[in-house]
């Protein structure tokens, strides 16, 4: 006849003690607890610092070139396109990053729109202006930004979520040197001040600010009905301040371009910019948009480029899910 023993009676012909089994299976339980504790912090460490390397070795680099149509000519008019570059940010040494943007000269582009901050650091002039050597020879306009004036500074990156933070500026830089080249090239600086263009046959009229980000802005120097007799009507301001957006779109420009936001440079998946860096809406922090839409007084309405920029502070050098980005606007004739 078999024999079946009880777990209690093994125990008990073996010399344990049930007490002792109840406090192994406790040691065991808390051993796996420790274990689970220490395993999710680890994989959330672990997840974070691939992301970062993600975030700073690959995607920083990853030089990306959108494309928009802009329907803002006269019916029947052929296209033009404007090549707009932004907060290139850039270092002495960024050697991919000056070869790629001067690299963009091959897109053949009507026009060149730079939106300022081009500089990151007290030797970057001469690289800026070997990124941008070749589309110098193209017709252009600027407008400069904090970081052409002063260098960048490290900061806390949680007072981006609070924009009234008091700013503190770094050592100036030899914007100067920068702006001159520009304009001895024939770029129109924009910085505050009107002007126009004749491009491909088109009249393209302008008007620009200064920084508005640091209030440096002077729309009145620029106030006023933009020419209706031009082909198109442009505005540029580097930081898209809803309250400057809002007087260009009122004097009935056509087209806005602006820099600054970066994007977000660090956006969620599914959710987007965790910040914009200035009052624009989130919605609007790259790309194009409508500021002023259609209306009787207006029919042609405003449209917006916020451009997610070429580059980042030296101090936060990351993008996720937001590449460096330059742009090639294609004006199109309204539809009749």
């Amino acid at each position: 006849m078999a024999v079946v023993r009880s777990a209690r009676s093994c125990s008990l012909r073996s010399g344990t003690p049930p007490a002792l089994h109840a406090t192994a299976r406790r040691s065991a339980r808390r051993l796996g607890c420790v274990r689970w504790y220490t395993a999710v912090p680890t994989a959330v460490l672990a997840s974070g610092a691939a992301t970062a390397a993600y975030a700073s070795l690959y995607e920083r680099t990853r030089w990306t070139l959108r494309r928009f149509d802009v329907p803002v000519l006269a019916p029947g008019s052929a296209p033009l396109t404007v090549l707009h570059v932004s907060d290139l940010h850039m270092t002495a040494d960024q050697r991919s990053k000056q070869e790629w943007v001067a690299g963009l000269a091959d897109l053949e582009p009507d026009l060149v729109v730079n939106t300022g901050d081009n500089l990151a650091g007290a030797d970057a002039v001469p690289g800026t202006l070997r990124a941008l050597d070749p589309l110098l020879d193209r017709p252009g306009a600027f407008v400069l930004a904090s970081n052409d004036y002063y260098a960048p500074r490290p900061k806390n990156p949680l007072k981006y979520f609070f924009p009234d933070h008091k700013r503190v500026h770094g050592s100036e830089l030899p914007w100067r040197d920068l702006r001159d080249r520009m304009r001895d090239r024939g770029w129109l600086d924009l910085t505050n001040a009107a002007g126009e263009l004749v491009v491909g046959g088109r009249r393209i009229a302008f008007a620009g600010v200064d920084d508005s980000h640091l209030k440096r802005d002077r729309y009145d120097l620029v106030a006023g009905p933009a020419d209706p007799t031009a082909d198109v009507r442009i505005g540029l301001a580097h930081s898209p301040e809803p309250r400057v957006l809002d007087r260009f779109a009122a004097d009935r420009h056509d087209l806005l371009l602006c820099g600054h936001t970066h994007g977000g440079q660090l956006r969620v998946p599914f959710y987007g910019a965790l910040v914009t860096n200035c009052g624009i809406d989130r919605d609007r922090v790259r790309w194009l948009h409508r500021w002023a839409p259609p209306g009787p007084d207006r029919p042609n309405g405003t449209w917006l480029h916020v451009s997610a920029g070429l580059g980042t502070s030296p101090y936060a050098p990351y993008r996720f899910a937001c590449p460096p980005e330059a742009t090639l606007l294609t004006l199109t004739a309204r539809p009749a």
